[in-house]
């Protein structure tokens, strides 16, 4: 499991790191006080420094969590029901990682969109997105965490082998575009709500409600705000995360004894 837990730490603290501009973009882009208000084309890297430091340990919990369920419940499940193993691995997972990347993604979209406020926040409004987050990623990772495994599959019965980690990253890359292109009025929701203002009414930042209000302000085309770094990002981050996770897995595999 520590194998798993480094490997999954360090992808997600690389591809963060090379896909953040997108990121911020993709974040200003949504923000309700405008693109240009909250920073335009500058300062692309604001709000690093609290993803950096958060980003490792939300991706090694995922990771622990999403193979400690399937190394426990795929040897005593059939192969055709595997797909709802990955499923509810990933949902667990997901709900897991949040607990660390909710207070992180509050703390860095409120510097990416040049907000006043983020040495002041209270740990309510440090955790007010975490149900429109959880919301987010459950059918993000419901969906990327299958397909990934899925097109590994289909890629290993083609070859009649096991996917080298630049085979992984292409499945990894397909899988999240697609995830990405699916959740993005559910990303646009949460990010309006991690951007509120402190005083806002809680019935006033729920997931449905923000979706409605941004839909009366500017239509289908407002839902899917920021589509076009979002899905370059996390085409791009996906790539590099699998990637790294299964060469960063293989290597501890073949040099670090067994626990």
């Amino acid at each position: 499991m520590l194998k798993l837990q480094q490997s999954g730490a360090f992808a997600g603290t690389i591809c963060e790191f090379v896909s953040f501009p997108l990121d911020t973009l993709k974040t200003r882009l949504q923000s309700q006080h405008g693109f240009m208000r909250s920073g335009g084309f500058n300062q692309l890297y604001k709000g690093l420094s609290p993803m950096l430091i958060g980003s490792a340990p939300s991706a090694s919990l995922f990771f622990i969590t999403y193979e400690g369920i399937k190394l426990v419940f795929l040897p005593s499940i059939p192969e055709q029901y595997h797909t709802f193993i990955h499923m509810t691995a990933a949902s667990v997972g997901e709900m897991v990682a949040c607990l660390i990347r909710v207070p992180v993604e509050v703390l860095k979209q409120r510097r990416q969109a040049l907000l006043p406020d983020i040495h002041r926040l209270p740990l309510r409004t440090l955790y007010r997105g975490y149900g429109s987050t959880v919301i987010r990623d459950l059918p993000f990772g419901v969906i990327q965490m299958p397909l990934w495994e899925y097109f590994k599959l289909c890629w290993k019965r083609n070859k009649n082998c096991e996917c080298t980690p630049v085979e992984g990253a292409i499945c990894g890359s397909v899988s999240v575009g697609i995830s990405a292109i699916i959740t993005t009025p559910l990303d646009v929701a949460k990010t309006r709500i991690m951007l509120s203002n402190t005083t806002v009414e809680k019935d006033e930042i729920k997931v449905f409600i923000m979706l409605k209000n941004v839909y009366q302000e500017s239509g289908f085309r407002g839902l899917f705000a920021g589509f076009l770094p979002r899905v370059s990002g996390f085409t791009i981050s996906g790539f590099i995360f699998f990637g790294v996770y299964e060469k960063v897995r293989q290597i501890c595999i073949s040099i670090l004894p067994p626990k």
